[in-house]
């Protein structure tokens, strides 16, 4: 064991670094840019066109399905 200094030194380390990694981790400029390219990546802003593929996709699904079963 180490005497006084060492123990207060280790205790101010131990004390610091969640502080110093909360500060880091949670700077509003950082976190902001972040959650909006992420946000980004995710959830593309819709485009109008893949909107009406997207619709017609559906109705042609819809349309072959009662086919199917109107011919069982």
């Amino acid at each position: 064991m180490g005497n006084w200094k060492l123990e207060v030194g280790r205790m101010a380390m131990y004390m610091s670094f969640p502080v110093f990694l909360f500060h880091f981790f949670n700077q509003p400029t950082y976190f902001e840019e972040w959650v909006t390219n992420t946000k980004r990546q995710i959830f593309p802003p819709e485009n109008m066109q893949d909107r009406k593929d997207i619709e017609k996709l559906i109705q042609d699904m819809r349309k072959k399905q009662m086919q199917n079963m109107e011919g069982e």
